[in-house]
């Protein structure tokens, strides 16, 4: 019977949370691109943003989740290892981080990551739902199911991967259109670049450890 309720529980709390980014991803989609802001016309499109990487990434993850909830019965383990892998190793520490830096710049100067005309374009609804909702919802994920983690070699492996390639993707839409994604990253000189980049890649190592240890807070090892 406990099974049972947590089972519908975990279901609705997913169908939730899906609703949500389905709702947040049309959205960021059907925002009007003015000349002020070309960025989603301009190379890469939409895909050359972090945010709306993650975006994608948490409304798919979440998706399987509820997937896996409404067909639990017939789910194979290859699945579940699937939802565990891709929870640990890139929905949790990429979230994190987004919300993490963005915020963190912005607080140092905002013009540096969402400069203060994005506001009459971008809805404040709307830019805490891509920066900042995304955090609490990752806890309550933590909070609701356990995940088994990988092998810390093959976890930060995984997501020293995935750093690679968003890298190796922002120095091309530089060097392809002249454009720097993020306002910060033409302000810098190119030792600066190089060591904002190793940085910011380097502190998503943290953030996989981070997710792990509150795994095993709530769940034990």
């Amino acid at each position: 019977m406990a099974a049972s309720v947590n089972l519908k529980c975990h279901r609705l709390i997913h169908f939730c949370i899906f609703g949500w980014y389905i709702f947040t991803l049309w959205h960021n989609c059907s925002l009007e691109i003015s000349k002020r802001h070309p960025g989603a016309r301009s190379y890469g499109g939409r895909w050359k943003y972090l945010t709306f990487i993650n975006l994608v990434m948490q409304t798919v993850f979440f998706g399987l989740c509820f997937v896996i909830d409404v067909v639990r019965a017939g789910t194979s383990s290859f699945v579940t290892r699937l939802r565990d892998t891709v929870f640990t190793v890139l929905v949790f520490p990429v979230g994190t981080f987004v919300f993490l830096s963005f915020w963190l710049i912005y607080a140092y100067d905002r013009e540096l990551v969402y400069p203060k005309y994005l506001d009459d374009i971008i809805p404040a609804w709307l830019n805490h739902a891509m920066h900042t909702v995304i955090l609490p919802l990752l806890l309550v994920q933590l909070y609701l199911q356990p995940h088994r983690y990988p092998s810390k070699k093959k976890g930060i492996f995984g997501l020293a991967f995935f750093s690679a390639i968003y890298l190796a993707w922002l120095l091309w839409v530089h060097h392809a259109s002249g454009i720097w994604v993020y306002p910060i990253l033409a302000q810098l000189s190119p030792a600066g670049l190089m060591l904002f980049l190793a940085g910011s890649a380097l502190a998503l190592a943290p953030l996989y450890l981070l997710g792990e240890r509150l795994s095993h807070l709530r769940w034990g090892t």
